[in-house]
């Protein structure tokens, strides 16, 4: 059985992706949580991290690192991680590497957060064209292969790589078109997006470095996560 290195799923919009896939396609797999804020040099967890850093899947021997990296090595293996169809395969490849590589506004400004409510003082400009860009990309899958999935009726990888922009949208309130908020409610009402969001919920960890971020982009208007433990060195 695989084992998949995660961190908090409140935060770790990289661990989504690998994680969403795998519950998805309902591949059997350990989850091993490794908090931020734990030393990811400690001797008993380093071993796990080639890049000190999360997600890792872990399969016997092999180490894979990355979230792309991760979801191609599960493709290798697997039917139905990527679209069957060649056309939609190709744009749903390209969708997601280009999630992967960019967006930086939108990283920037909009922090994972699945468990609260912000609204923005002001929309800053370069986050309104990453928001923009990925309407329009959304718009195109949907429009070219059907939905209600971005490379049509199956959810698969390149809907993994936009999970955490569909948990961003819902945490700062943001308002794209009907055919991009058809395609949220989509997802969000999604068996593994809906176990990861509870469980993102049930969270009693913080992340110092995290929580300012998160500060930073606006008013809280809602903190939807369970009460953090009052003594820090036990959160978990």
């Amino acid at each position: 059985m695989y084992e998949l290195i995660i961190a908090n799923k409140n935060y770790s919009s990289w661990s989504l992706r690998p994680w969403v896939l795998l519950q998805s396609q309902q591949i059997p797999f350990k989850e091993t949580l490794i908090k931020f804020g734990d030393d990811f040099d400690d001797p008993a967890i380093r071993p796990l991290l080639p890049t000190g850093k999360v997600p890792v899947l872990i399969d016997g021997s092999i180490y894979v690192w990355d979230s792309l990296a991760i979801v191609e090595y599960l493709a290798e293996r697997h039917s139905g991680v990527w679209p069957g169809d060649p056309a939609a395969r190709a744009w749903a490849r390209s969708a997601a590497a280009e999630m992967h590589s960019g967006f930086f506004a939108l990283r920037e400004h909009c922090s994972m957060s699945c468990g609260i409510r912000v609204q923005f003082a002001e929309m800053p400009d370069a986050l309104a064209r990453d928001l923009e860009r990925i309407e329009a990309l959304w718009a195109q899958g949907l429009a070219r292969f059907g939905g209600p999935f971005l490379a049509g009726d199956r959810f698969t990888a390149v809907d993994a790589f936009y999970a955490p922009v569909v948990f961003r949208i819902q945490s700062y309130g943001l308002k794209p078109g009907p055919a991009a908020s058809a395609y949220v409610t989509t997802m969000l009402a999604h068996p593994a997006m809906r176990d990861w969001y509870d469980g993102a919920l049930a969270e009693t960890m913080r992340d110092e470095a995290h929580e300012v971020s998160l500060r930073t982009a606006g008013a809280w208007t809602a903190d939807l996560r369970a009460a953090p433990l009052l003594n820090p060195s036990l959160n978990g």
